[in-house]
């Protein structure tokens, strides 16, 4: 994360008067919670605006903070979840009171779920307004959710208020809402020099026992595996580094998709989404070390994973996660980097010589051959007019620039992009799914690629999903993001109907849609595809970003096969 600093001034704000002539107005409290925010170096923010929140959204604006309105609270709060995981930087969301915040939740919760550093800007009922028709317990909301709730509450605490949220949002990582009543927005204040503040989350660097502990554990080990979570997502070159000098093989969690891409001992991500080769030798570890990864059921396939005899040890800053999801034989307090420098430090002043340990020839080659999953031989599914969701992702993979963000929606499709799409390292792959939901898809590409406009944004999600959330498609539309949405389109809740067999699906299935057409309809680009040689105009589309034109989005409506469940869906609802 990087740290805020004072980065614009801002004047007065003004809003729009009934015909169109701006209506200047002394300052207040609003506009000074806008300006403290981009005082304060926070990046996009994302939203809708409403007139609890309109005057604190052009104070943002005012003072230089880029803002894309959304055309759902939902996928605003996913978009800023997104932004600020690929970005280093604080997100932001904008919302009014009540059912704008009500309408934001699940956005908030996948956030707060995965400790995102983001604030909540939302308006709030005047207190005394108890018959307000917005009015809800927005506290009790919030914290029913896993998130933070912060207050400003009035003119004389308003900057150390959003000092405050912003603080919190850094140091703890966590997901902070800011709640403004509009009655206390709307009071008179005035507006400071520039914001300054040392915001700096704390790097905690673990003691030398503990240090010397995990080098014991790695000393004994001859078979050890590395798996990186989203606590070691800003670690990779460290716990490399530390894996080559000790014989370990790395692999991730699916939020760190992507961290050690090119290494020839990667195994890519551990857990449901694993190919049968990485399991195998993830299984056959003899000591497990978790840089920030919880170890949870996901990554660990319930356990599966982790040997009888094996050692596992974790490292992480925070010490309610270590031994939260099983026992370990050694927990490190620290931050990943430092703790993968340290020890890699101690070991060359002992003069320890590097370790073959699990980097072995016959490993590398293994891993070479058939770690991936699109290199692992299948039988090819597809009818007349269904394609193979594995030959479609596969054939993507070799169309679309490598340069890639690949964001994922929820669903039983959802192991295809994610395994089958490369990326070129942990900033080119977005996981919005520690809730589990679905819709979430369209938000996060949005975010993701505000985040990292020099590469092309990728969504993966089903049918489902996608019209769950095709408002935000005009979004996509109206920023002209070269966005590519590749839609499963199973015409089902297939996580659904695989998982209940015979029973009655009529629930959960539903007549086909022309996915195609609704997408030329809010003006980007749309195909249908049966077979490989529809992809042909994906071809087409992608010439036209080499040249710099104005392509917009891409939506792939893909008649897909039933694969009668896919692999990691079993592992998924055993945990059920």
């Amino acid at each position: 994360m990087t740290t805020p600093t004072a980065s614009a001034t801002s004047t007065s704000g003004a809003q729009p008067g009934s015909a169109g002539t701006p209506l200047t107005y002394g300052p207040t409290v609003g506009d000074v919670v806008g300006r403290v925010l981009a005082d304060l170096g926070v990046g996009h923010a994302f939203g809708v605006v409403g007139s609890g929140n309109f005057t604190m959204t052009n104070a943002l604006r005012a003072g230089g903070v880029g803002y894309t309105a959304a055309r759902h609270e939902g996928g605003a709060a996913t978009m800023a979840d997104a932004y600020t995981r690929m970005s280093g930087k604080v997100g932001v969301v904008s919302l009014h009171q009540g059912c704008g915040l009500t309408n934001a939740m699940t956005g908030i919760g996948e956030a707060a779920k995965s400790r995102t550093p983001m604030v909540v800007l939302t308006a709030d009922a005047p207190a005394a307004d108890l018959r307000s028709n917005f009015r809800i317990d927005q506290d009790a909301l919030v914290t029913g959710v896993g998130a933070v709730s912060e207050r400003v509450y009035g003119a004389s605490t308003v900057v150390a208020d959003v000092i405050r949220a912003v603080r919190t949002a850094i140091t703890q990582r966590r997901t902070v809402v800011v709640n403004v009543a509009i009655d206390v927005a709307a009071a008179p204040a005035s507006v400071p020099g520039p914001v300054t503040a040392d915001i700096v989350r704390p790097r905690v660097r673990p003691d030398q026992d503990s240090v010397a502990r995990l080098l014991r554990l790695l000393a004994e080990a001859r078979r050890p595996v590395f798996v990186a979570g989203r606590g070691g997502r800003e670690a990779g070159p460290q716990i490399a580094a530390l894996a080559e000098a000790t014989g370990a093989l790395v692999a991730t969690s699916a939020v760190a998709n992507g961290l050690f891409t090119g290494d020839p001992f990667a195994l890519g991500i551990s857990g449901g989404f694993s190919s049968a080769t990485t399991a195998e030798l993830v299984a056959g570890a003899d000591l497990i070390v978790g840089w920030g990864c919880a170890l949870n059921m996901w990554t660990m396939r319930h356990g599966k994973l982790i040997g009888a005899d094996t050692v596992v040890a974790q490292v992480d800053v925070d010490v309610d996660a270590v031994g939260a999801h099983r026992a370990v034989e050694l927990g490190v307090i620290g931050d990943c980097a430092l703790t993968a420098a340290d020890a890699l430090a101690a070991r060359q002043a002992d003069r320890t010589p590097t370790t073959v340990g699990y980097r072995t020839p016959d490993v590398a080659a293994r891993i070479a051959a058939s770690s991936r999953w699109r290199d692992v031989p299948v039988d090819d599914i597809s009818t007349a007019d269904r394609i193979d969701p594995r030959a479609l992702t596969i054939a993507l993979d070799d169309l679309l620039p490598a340069e890639r963000i690949v964001s994922i929606d929820s669903g039983n499709f959802m192991g295809y992009p994610s395994t089958h799409l490369g990326v070129p390292d942990e900033n080119g792959f977005c996981f919005t799914q520690a809730f589990q939901s679905i819709g979430l898809g369209l938000g996060t590409a949005i975010g993701a690629a505000t985040a990292r406009p020099d590469r092309i944004p990728v969504l993966g999600t089903g049918d489902g999903g996608f019209l769950m959330a095709i408002s935000e498609l005009e979004t996509a539309v109206r920023l002209r993001l070269p966005l590519v949405v590749v839609v499963y389109n199973d015409s089902a809740y297939g996580a659904e109907v695989h998982h209940f067999g015979d029973a009655d699906m009529t629930t959960v299935t539903f007549p086909e849609v022309d996915i195609a057409s609704i997408a030329r309809g809010y003006g980007a680009t749309g195909i249908t595809v049966r077979s490989v040689s529809d992809l042909s105009a994906v071809s087409e589309w992608v010439a036209g970003t080499t040249t710099g034109a104005d392509v917009g989005p891409l939506v792939i409506d893909a008649k897909i096969a039933t694969d009668g469940g896919s692999w990691w869906l079993a592992e998924a609802f055993a945990g059920h």
